[in-house]
């Protein structure tokens, strides 16, 4: 009971916070529950639950905002289909850092990649009455199953960790051959495990999915973040590795949340490959206006949504777009910091008895980024989740995010600051000296 966190005060929140079982508490419940933690005792965390950015956002971004403002448009309704200012930024992006050639009518903002999730699903689980839903490659982004299931949409997952490489191709056909799914999803960098697939996998994703299909939703949400490579320089390799170079059935989720430090203001995009936006998919009418597949999007699954994205916010991500596509705003080198606080972190977990648990990018080390998960031996992950609650730190459940890794957390680095660093060594240290074996 000697734990650098009251004993009994962790032990009566936990109790009172109506969680069942702390090892499949949601993000936002350890949020809810560590506050008010915090705030009976009055000590700070480490916080690790939730993927919150850490840095200041642009300045250049937060300035066009403010002159949009002032120019009155907050009156007005911005184009369902987005500003043509940021529509052709959006589609210069893609070229200058994945070198895929869009059109800015194949770009369309969304409230967040979290809205563009759920309109994709809406839409491309629909292109065929005769498919179920969606195949995850976990571990994955746990509200994006819950938007499936919201919808009523079936959805299937496994863990790759053990189907790296070649051995993906095997396993994903295993799943894609029996003609069920319409939509493959992941995350590249991945949340939780920050693996990155490497060229050969994605050239099996993009082949797989030419043969059976299914169209790709690829999650960009931490662009350019596998700080291994420098892809901060535009219309010059190496670019944000993508599966839109190895098949025609893409989706792009890219988000201004974490790389650009906009998470607040709610903006990202929708990119959808040019050979599928004029596509026709008699199926959609079942509940769209067009066969079209972008018209659909557009107008069928957008529109009743949300009716747009904040209109002022449209404009201040045109800006930082803009000010990354002509050479003037580095973005991948403000978010660096992030591999920093991860290599610190990580040192720490590993001399106080931890374990990473993803640490392989087929035979590469995993890069040093925005999240890392760990274990400790002899531990699950609830158990380990709800021990170190009592020793001030805190973090997520692998078991929440589809991984088949059941002794996991994820930690994520973004909240930390460099001033917290003696206290976490401590309390690792504590952590270890009480309970190793």
């Amino acid at each position: 009971m000697n734990t650098p966190i009251d004993y009994n005060i962790v032990s009566e929140k936990i109790k009172k916070s109506g969680v069942g079982n702390i090892g499949e508490a949601s993000i936002r419940e350890l949020v809810r529950l560590v506050s008010d933690i915090e705030e009976k005792t009055g000590k700070k965390y480490i916080r690790m639950e939730m993927g919150v950015p850490g840095l200041p956002p642009p300045e250049v971004g937060i300035e066009a905002e403010i002159k949009a403002l002032r120019s009155g448009v907050a009156s007005k309704y911005a184009n369902l289909e987005g500003l043509p200012q940021l529509k052709k930024e959006i589609s210069r992006f893609v070229k200058l850092f994945l070198d895929i050639d869009v059109e800015p009518k194949h770009c369309l903002p969304t409230v967040g990649s979290m809205q563009g999730a759920m309109a994709l699903f809406m839409l491309l689980n629909r292109t065929d009455r005769n498919k179920e839903g969606s195949l995850f490659i976990d571990p994955g982004f746990p509200v994006q199953k819950q938007q499936c299931q919201i919808l009523g949409h079936s959805y299937e997952t496994f863990d790759v960790y053990k189907y790296r490489g070649e051995k993906l191709k095997e396993k994903l056909e295993s799943y894609l051959s029996s003609n069920r799914f319409s939509s493959l999803v992941y995350s590249n960098p991945n949340n939780p495990s920050w693996i990155c697939f490497t060229e050969k996998e994605l050239k099996i994703i993009g082949e797989l999915a030419t043969k059976y299909g299914v169209i790709v939703i690829e999650d960009l949400a931490y662009f350019g973040m596998d700080f291994r490579k420098d892809v901060s320089i535009p219309g010059q390799p190496p670019y944000q590795p993508t599966v839109a170079k190895y098949t025609d059935n893409w989706t792009l989720l890219i988000s201004a949340s974490k790389a650009f430090s906009y998470a607040g203001q709610r903006i990202g995009t929708v990119v959808i490959s040019p050979n599928i936006f004029h596509k026709t998919y008699p199926d959609l009418r079942r509940y769209y206006p067009s066969e079209e597949l972008g018209y659909s999007f557009t107008y069928g699954a957008l529109y009743p949504l949300s009716a747009g994205v904040s209109h002022v916010t449209q404009y201040g991500w045109a800006a930082m777009l803009k000010a990354a596509n002509d050479g003037e705003y580095n973005f991948v080198k403000d978010v660096y910091e992030y591999g920093k606080k991860a290599e610190i972190m990580k040192k720490m977990f590993l001399e106080n008895g931890f374990e990473i648990v993803y640490d392989k990018d087929e035979d590469e080390p995993i890069a040093d980024g925005f999240y890392f998960t760990f274990s400790y031996p002899g531990m699950t992950g609830g158990e380990l989740l709800e021990k170190l609650l009592y020793y001030g730190i805190s973090a997520i459940s692998l078991k929440i995010t589809g991984s088949h890794r059941l002794e996991g957390l994820r930690a994520c680095v973004s909240q930390i600051q460099p001033s917290q660093y003696a206290d976490l060594e401590f309390r690792l240290k504590e952590f270890h000296k009480h309970n190793a074996v």
